[in-house]
C-alpha cells in the first residue's frame, strides 16, 4: 500500500490514513462498526450482502464500504436511519431462507447472522413462501453440510480457490435455488477447513466436532501448533480436561496465520486424549522382559542409577542425549544442560534430519516473515513442498501470485502443484538441488550445472533476468534437499545480489514444529547426530537419553541396534517402534498440558500455554530432565517454573536476548529471535565442495513428471495423526461412502481390502 497520506472524514471526524486503503477497513480501524458477511480481508471482492453500505458525499446513491477505494476530502456517513432501513432490508433477504433454529445449530453462540439479528432485534419477516430445505450431509469425513443455512456470501469459495488454489467447493444453481456444493457431491482436496472456520453460518461445519459442545462451555487458550514449522497460532477449546476442538477464529486468536490452518493444525489433535496415551512410567528390568508399570519415584531413581553405572564404566561419551524438533525450546535446552553441565558428553542430537547450522552460521540476511512472503515481489523456491509440509507457507505463496502480482519461480524435481502459480519452472533432474544453488551462486559453474540439471542454461539466465528486474522483496526459500555447504551458498547470496531497490530475504523450510528451536538450543552441536548415534549403538554409544522416537526412515534396518544398548530411556506420549526397545519409558506432556515456546520458521518465538491437566500421569519433557538431573545430584534450580527455563535461555543464547514471556504475550504482534547476519564470508571451501559434488552427479537420470496427489504427505499416518480415526479414510483415499446422511466412519471400514484397491488405483 502507498505510503502517501490523505484526510478522509468518518461521520464528522477527520482522519489521516494511506491513499488507497480500503473505506471498511479504514472505518473499522477508527471504531465505526460496519457490518458486512461477505467481505473478508485479503480476499477478492464480493459485494453480495450488500451489508457495509454507506452514505458517500457527492454520491446519488448508497455505496457498498468494502468496494471503496479511500480519495483525499471523501466525507463518509455511516450511521443514519438511511443507512439502517437498508440494512435492515438486507437482513430480511438474507434470513428469507434461514431456518430459525439457532438453539440446534452447531453454530449457535458464534454465527456472524445471529449475533446482528440479535444486536438490532425487531426485524420484520415479511416472507410468506416456503423456504428452501435440504437435508443435512457430508461433504468428506472432515466437512459437513447443512445447505438451508447458506446466506451466499462465497467466503468458502474464494478460501478453496485463493488461499488452497484447489476450487474444490463451488456455487451451484441459480437465483433462489443457489447452494454451496463441490463436483460430484464429495470434497476431494487438502481438507484444510478453512471453508468451515471462515463460514459466518452453521452452512459448513467440523465434522469431527459438531454437536459434542456450545462454544460458550469451552475454555479458550491461545497456543501454537504441535505439527509444522509455520507455526501457526490458533486456540485450543477444552471442557471437562478434554481438548475438544481448536480454530483460529479471530474473536479468540489473531496471529501471524489469521484463520487459516491446515487439516492437521485444525484436525488433528485427539491424540491429545487418546485411551492409547502412556498412562504411567514403565520398567524393563530385564533384557527382553515387559515393560512394568512403576511409580515415578521409582522410574527416575532407575535410571539414575542404570545412568551412573553407565557413566562410571565406560566414561561420560559413552551416553547419548537425544532432543526432538517436536518439544518445546524449554525441553531441548535442558537437554542440552543436561549433557554438557551434567553428565560432560559430547553425543548430543536431536532426531531432526535438516541440521541448519551451515545456514545460521552464514546467514546473509534476515529471516522471511509470512508477511513478507505474502508481500514479496519475487519468490524463489528451491526443492521443498510447501503445500503438502509447511501450508501456510504454500498459502502465502499463491496469496503473493494471484493477489499481490509476485513472480513464483520454483525450482524443483517434482512437477508440485506450486507450479501451477510459478511465472517459471526449472524442472530438474531428481537429487540435482544442490547444482542449482551452485549455478546461482557462481555463474561460471552454470554449464556443469544445467548440464547435471537437465536443462538448458538460457532457464537459468531467465532467473537472474528476473531477479535483476525486481524492485522490492526477493523470498528465497529452500528445502530438506539441500546439503549443508548449498545452504552456506544460499545463506550468502543476499551479498552477491544486493543492490538499490532489492532486499533478499531467506526462509528455510524445516519439517518439524520447533526444527528452528532445536537448532537455537544448541542441541544440534554434538559430535553426532541421530542416526550416527545408532550405528555407534553398544560400541562407542552405550546408553541413549532422549525424548521422541526415532523416524521410521532413522530406524529403517537398524532397529536391531537399539538392542545392543545397555540401557534406553525414552520420554514419549505413545508406545512406538522405538519404545519397544526401552528400558524405561516416561510419559511425557503433550502440547496442550504444558507451557513453553517453539520458534517458527519465520524466526517467531510464540508460546505454547496449558490447556488441560496433564493427562494421566504425563509430565512435562523438561520438568522430567530437571527431575532427574536433581537425582543426579545437581539441582538445576528453575522450581517448576517453565519461564523460569524460558529466563535462563534469554540470558544464555543471544538470540533470544532480552525476551520473556510477557514479551510473547501478543500473538497478533509475534517477536522475532535477533538472529546474527554474518559478514561476506569467503565461501571457496563451500563452493569448491559443491562443485565436486556436482561433477560426479550423472547426467542420464530421468526426470519425474507426475504431479504428487493431494494429501500424499499431508494425510499420511504418523504417531499423531494414526489416533484420528478420519485421517485413515482420507490416508485410504478418502472413499465416498453409500450415502452422504450419515458420517462415513459409521460406514466404511478401512480394511487391507481397502488400501490394496487404493495401491492399485494409484500405480
Amino acid at each position: 500500500m502507498s505510503t502517501e497520506v490523505i484526510k478522509v472524514n468518518v461521520d464528522g471526524m477527520d482522519f489521516e490514513v494511506p491513499k488507497g486503503a480500503r473505506l471498511i477497513d479504514v472505518c473499522r480501524d477508527k471504531g465505526y462498526d460496519i457490518p458486512s458477511f461477505c467481505y473478508y480481508a485479503d480476499l477478492a471482492l464480493q459485494a453480495s450482502c450488500r451489508m457495509c453500505l454507506v452514505r458517500i458525499e457527492k454520491m446519488p446513491k448508497l455505496q457498498t464500504s468494502c468496494t471503496i477505494t479511500c480519495t483525499d476530502g471523501m466525507v463518509v456517513t455511516t450511521q443514519s436511519d438511511e443507512i439502517e432501513k437498508a440494512q435492515r432490508a438486507m437482513m430480511e433477504f438474507l434470513l428469507a431462507n434461514h431456518p430459525l433454529d439457532c438453539p440446534v445449530c452447531d453454530r449457535g453462540g458464534e454465527c456472524e447472522l445471529q449475533e446482528m439479528a440479535f444486536d438490532w432485534g425487531g426485524l420484520e419477516e415479511r416472507f410468506t413462501e416456503k423456504k428452501n430445505y435440504r437435508p443435512e450431509k457430508y461433504l468428506s469425513p472432515m466437512v459437513a453440510n447443512d445447505p438451508q443455512r447458506c446466506i451466499l456470501c462465497k467466503r468458502c469459495t474464494r478460501v478453496c480457490d485463493e488461499w488452497m488454489g484447489e476450487d474444490a467447493i463451488e456455487a451451484g444453481g441459480r437465483g433462489a435455488n443457489t447452494v454451496i456444493g463441490t463436483y460430484g457431491g464429495w470434497l476431494d482436496c487438502s481438507q484444510c477447513g478453512n471453508c468451515i472456520e471462515v463460514c459466518p453460518t452453521g452452512t459448513l461445519l467440523d465434522a469431527t466436532y459438531r454437536h459434542q459442545a456450545r462454544p460458550w462451555e469451552l475454555a479458550q487458550t491461545i497456543s501454537t501448533c504441535t505439527y509444522c514449522s509455520d507455526g501457526c497460532q490458533m486456540s485450543l477449546g477444552a471442557r471437562g480436561g478434554e481438548l475438544m476442538r481448536i480454530v483460529a477464529r479471530d474473536r479468540y486468536v489473531n496471529g501471524l496465520n489469521g484463520e487459516f490452518l491446515c487439516i492437521k493444525g485444525r484436525f488433528g489433535h485427539p491424540f491429545v486424549n487418546h485411551e492409547e496415551r502412556l498412562r504411567t512410567p514403565l520398567i524393563r528390568y530385564k533384557k527382553g522382559g515387559k515393560l512394568i508399570p512403576a511409580t515415578w519415584d521409582e522410574a527416575i531413581r532407575h535410571v539414575a542409577r542404570k545412568l551412573d553405572e553407565v557413566v562410571d564404566a565406560h566414561g561420560p561419551n559413552a551416553l547419548g542425549v537425544v532432543g526432538s524438533p517436536r518439544i518445546t525450546n524449554e525441553a531441548n535446552y535442558l537437554l542440552y544442560k543436561f549433557a554438557t553441565e551434567l553428565v560432560g558428553t559430547e553425543h548430543y542430537t536431536t532426531t531432526e534430519t535438516f541440521d541448519l547450522k551451515p545456514f545460521f552460521q552464514n546467514l546473509g540476511a534476515p529471516l522471511a516473515t509470512h508477511r513478507d512472503i505474502r508481500y514479496a515481489k519475487t519468490i524463489l523456491l528451491i526443492g521443498g513442498e510447501p503445500e503438502e509440509l509447511q501450508p501456510l507457507t504454500g498459502k502465502q505463496i499463491r496469496q503473493a501470485v494471484r493477489n499481490g502480482g509476485a513472480k513464483l519461480i520454483v525450482v524443483n524435481s517434482v512437477p508440485i502443484r506450486l507450479v501451477e502459480q510459478s511465472a517459471q519452472f526449472i524442472h530438474i533432474r531428481p537429487g540435482t538441488e544442490n547444482a542449482a544453488v551452485l549455478a546461482l551462486s557462481d555463474k561460471a559453474s552454470s554449464g556443469v550445472a544445467a548440464s547435471r540439471l537437465g536443462i538448458e542454461s538460457s532457464e537459468l539466465d531467465t532467473v537472474r533476468q528476473t531477479i535483476a528486474d525486481t524492485q522490492g522483496d526477493l523470498v528465497i526459500m529452500f528445502g530438506g534437499e539441500i546439503s549443508g555447504d548449498a545452504q552456506a551458498a544460499i545463506a550468502q547470496l543476499p551479498y552477491s545480489l544486493r543492490r538499490d531497490g532489492l532486499r533478499v530475504l531467506l526462509h528455510p523450510l524445516p519439517l518439524h514444529n520447533n526444527s528452528v528451536g532445536a537448532h537455537d538450543m544448541g542441541m544440534m552441536n554434538g559430535k553426532m547426530s541421530a542416526v550416527q548415534m545408532l550405528d555407534a549403538a553398544g560400541d562407542a554409544i552405550r546408553a541413549v537419553y532422549m525424548a521422541g522416537s526415532f523416524s521410521a526412515e532413522q530406524l529403517r534396518g537398524r532397529e536391531e541396534t537399539l538392542a545392543k544398548l545397555d540401557f534406553l530411556v525414552i520420554q514419549e506420549l505413545f508406545e512406538t517402534e522405538t519404545t519397544a526397545f526401552a528400558d524405561v519409558v516416561l510419559p511425557a506432556a503433550s502440547f496442550a498440558e504444558i507451557d513453553g515456546t517453539f520458534t517458527n520458521n519465520d524466526g517467531f518465538v510464540q508460546r505454547v500455554r496449558q490447556s488441560i491437566p496433564p493427562v494421566n500421569q504425563a509430565k512435562a519433557d523438561w520438568l522430567i530432565t530437571a527431575q532427574l538431573a536433581t537425582e543426579l545430584e545437581m539441582d538445576f534450580g528453575f522450581n517448576l517454573s517453565a519461564s523460569a527455563v524460558f529466563r535462563e535461555i534469554a540470558e544464555q543464547i543471544p538470540a533470544y536476548a532480552g525476551l520473556r514471556y510477557p514479551v510473547l504475550k501478543d500473538e497478533s504482534n509475534p517477536v522475532q529471535a535477533k538472529y546474527r547476519i554474518a559478514e561476506d564470508n569467503d565461501l571457496s571451501a563451500e563452493l569448491n565442495a559443491l562443485r565436486e559434488v556436482v561433477n560426479a552427479m550423472p547426467d542420464t537420470a530421468e526426470k519425474l513428471n507426475a504431479t504428487p496427489k493431494v494429501g500424499h504427505e499431508l494425510f499420511k499416518l504418523g504417531t499423531l495423526t494414526d489416533k484420528v480415526p478420519q485421517f485413515h479414510l482420507l490416508a485410504a483415499g478418502n472413499p465416498r461412502p453409500e450415502t452422504v446422511r450419515v458420517s462415513p466412519l459409521y460406514q466404511i471400514t478401512v480394511d487391507e481390502s481397502l488400501r490394496h484397491e487404493v495401491a492399485a488405483a494409484g500405480e
